[in-house]
């Protein structure tokens, strides 16, 4: 299974601002510790805070901070909110004219979507808390030495 680029910045931006200790952060600061553009970054802002997973604050000394609710919040579900294709596979003709011949009986499709299920469903029981307490992944990022408070 391979997550989008876009959840997969959601899940960095989610792991930082989780890790014990952090405060607010810019988009600009987790842009430059997790190693993606900034404008990526911020749409991942965006939406996990519509998620209800970040408070963001605005103007000079804003930023964003994980919440309780985003320190609690299944992997599984995130990335399942995170994923809006409808089906694992394109079944379109490889230039792009019209169906693939064998869609109408096809048996791959659902099992793929059931095997996508499967996966999240293998992360459902892991919480965001879960992927940053203890993660020396984290622990060597080298975190602004001026952390926002809000």
């Amino acid at each position: 299974m391979k997550l989008s680029a876009f959840a997969d910045v959601c899940l960095r931006t989610v792991m930082v601002l989780g890790a014990p200790g952090v405060g607010q952060l810019t988009s600009r600061e987790i842009s430059e510790l997790v190693g993606v553009p900034y404008n990526h970054v911020a749409k991942a802002v965006v939406e996990l805070r519509t998620l209800g997973l970040l408070e963001v604050t605005r103007g000079r000394h804003g930023g964003a901070q994980i919440t309780e609710r985003g320190l609690a919040y299944s992997v599984g579900t995130l990335l399942r909110s995170l994923d809006w294709r409808e089906d694992v596979v394109d079944c379109t003709t490889h230039d792009a004219v019209g169906n693939c011949p064998l869609s109408a009986g096809c048996r791959l499709r659902s099992a793929l979507k059931s095997a996508r299920e499967a996966f999240y469903a293998s992360l459902d029981s892991l919480t965001v808390t879960d992927i940053c307490e203890n993660s020396p992944a984290i622990t060597l990022l080298p975190f602004p030495t001026v952390r926002h408070n809000a």
